[in-house]
């Protein structure tokens, strides 16, 4: 058996997929997806960039011919070349496998090797910023293999890391014994007639293409991994217990699972609870969704997440856009995420309601797309705005019409999904130093739906992503088969190509994006009034 580099890699991430690339009908697979396809011309396009720096030489042979690779390369060793660019080096493992290292550079250092009074080192140039376990694995991996060939293991390994303008050392001493560790677990998996057990982890597993097999495997298996909050670490867990369906766990006393590592009261409630509300398919309330007015008020160590009064006697925005030097900071609530959620803070209301999403571009450290849905429940009129940076420079400009926006309306709620728009409207305040009695009165109106909603309730849903929850409610989105990573995608080729259409298609997807969130807190205001009719007697004496 093969066992190269791509492959121990793949192992560390999955170990089910190695096996499949191997065993399993190549047919089954997935085409490549639009963001796959982009990382790959990432990390392409960052290796020229790095290679541009270096002299190097290539060895000459057929391609796929790794045998003659390596005559080649060896011959160039032997020459003692400054550096070799797709090198291929091969040996015999345990006499029944060979391994096949094709590191970026071998680079030429001073040591004693069967070459002569020189020795090489592998460089991996990386996509990442930091030097992962995985990286430095497969640096130990190049470097094993090159150590056999020239009889001496190099002083180090290097990572050429993105952003890093020094190579980062890999320590071999350490990490080439970790290294035959996992490889001896990969060779010993490879070998197995049935493959590895699955489990779903959608942020790791949506990029493979062996991912519909699986899920269709676990689905048919009703795996216990498709239940949200059962993670790798708390499923072995359940095992050990015999909790191995959805059914046992719904029907386990959550008492039994309160003292295991990483469990507590609240957890161990929870996960059965959404066992159940799979099994059943329907919402239940959780435990800790209680109504304010049963808690003392005076308790200090209790937080409200309430709707602030922004309400001042001059509005700070306006003295901002004058240059006025006078700063006045409104009230407001703490800017912390919440430890509890009461039933009177999901079911207020105020007549005009925003509703906030952001694309983003990870690679060009960009938010180019701030979407805002302005429901004014006054004159019963929704309209969204979509402030769009067509170019990179643009993103300053977007910013400062946002914050017009928010400032046309300073006592909305801003409703959100998930902590990201939180966080980047705290981070774009410090980019463009935007005052803080800007910024802050903003923020304090910021009210995360996904928070509300995971502390409040479960659902009969796989996932609590936006567009998980937004389904089950019957919710859809002009273009199925967008999302946030092909929306990468797309920003991407606009960029690159200038086609207006991937403007309008990310566009619209961003407007359904805040519409979902203004339907799932709709959803969560008419279920939690439901379930506690008397909240709503208590939110309205509250406000008067």
């Amino acid at each position: 058996m093969l066992i190269n580099a791509e492959l121990l890699l793949q192992y560390q991430r999955c170990k089910r997929r190695p096996f499949l690339d191997i065993h399993q009908d190549r047919n089954q697979r997935a085409n490549v997806s639009d963001l796959l396809h982009k990382l790959q011309q990432d990390k392409n396009f960052r290796k020229k960039k790095v290679l541009a720096k270096w002299i190097f030489q290539q060895p000459d042979y057929p391609r796929r011919d790794t045998q003659a690779g390596k005559a080649a390369t060896v011959e160039l060793m032997r020459q003692g070349v400054a550096s070799i660019h797709q090198g291929v080096l091969q040996v015999n493992y345990d006499n029944k496998h060979l391994l096949l290292s094709c590191p970026d550079l071998l680079v030429k250092q001073p040591g004693n090797s069967h070459f002569g009074d020189w020795v090489y080192m592998p460089a991996s140039i990386e996509l990442g910023k930091r030097p992962k376990q995985e990286y430095q694995i497969l640096a130990a991996f190049h470097a094993y293999v090159l150590s056999q060939i020239q009889g001496l293991t190099p002083p180090t390994a290097l990572l050429l890391l993105r952003g890093k303008d020094a190579a980062y050392q890999v320590e071999l001493t350490k990490w080439i014994p970790l290294m035959h560790e996992k490889l001896v677990e990969c060779i010993q998996t490879m070998e197995l007639q049935n493959p590895p057990e699955l489990f779903i982890s959608r942020q790791k597993c949506s990029l493979c293409h062996w991912y519909g097999n699986c899920y269709a495997d676990a689905k048919s298996q009703k795996h216990l991994s498709l239940l949200p909050g059962v993670t790798p670490i708390r499923y072995t867990q359940l095992q050990d217990l015999g909790i191995t369906s959805p059914e046992t766990l719904a029907a386990t006393n959550p008492e039994v699972l309160e003292d295991l590592p990483g469990f507590d009261r609240a957890i161990a409630a929870k996960i059965v609870l959404q066992a159940q509300s799979f099994i059943e398919n329907r919402p239940f309330v959780l435990p800790q969704l209680t109504l304010r007015a049963k808690i003392h008020v005076t308790n200090p160590q209790i937080p409200r997440l309430k709707i602030p009064n922004n309400k001042t006697e001059i509005n700070p925005y306006n003295s901002y856009k004058a240059n006025s030097p006078k700063k006045i900071i409104p009230k407001s609530s703490s800017l912390s995420r919440k430890s509890q959620i009461f039933a009177e803070d999901i079911v207020r209301s105020a007549p005009v309601e925003i509703y906030f999403d952001i694309e983003a571009q990870p690679d060009l450290n960009l938010n180019y797309l701030l979407g805002v849905l302005v429901v004014n429940k006054e004159n019963n009129t929704e309209t969204f705005h979509s402030f769009l940076a067509e170019r990179p420079k643009d993103e300053k400009l977007i910013w400062r019409q946002f914050l017009d926006l928010m400032w046309e309306y300073p006592e909305a709620p801003i409703y959100h999904f998930c902590v990201y728009e939180f966080d980047t409207v705290k981070s774009l305040g410090k980019l463009y130093r935007t005052p803080q009695t800007i910024v802050k009165p903003i923020l304090s109106r910021f009210v995360d739906i996904y928070e509300q909603l995971t502390q409040s309730v479960t659902l009969p849903v796989e996932s609590y992503a936006l567009k998980a929850i937004a389904k089950w409610l019957g919710f859809k989105w002009r273009n199925s088969e967008a999302s946030g990573a092909k929306c990468i995608y797309w920003y991407d080729q606009w960029l690159k190509t200038g086609d207006r259409n991937l403007l309008e298609i990310i566009q619209i997807y961003n407007e359904d994006d805040c519409r979902a969130t203004h339907s799932v807190k709709n959803w969560l205001v008419e279920f939690v009034e439901k379930e506690y009719p008397w909240s709503v007697v208590s939110t309205q004496k509250e406000q008067e």
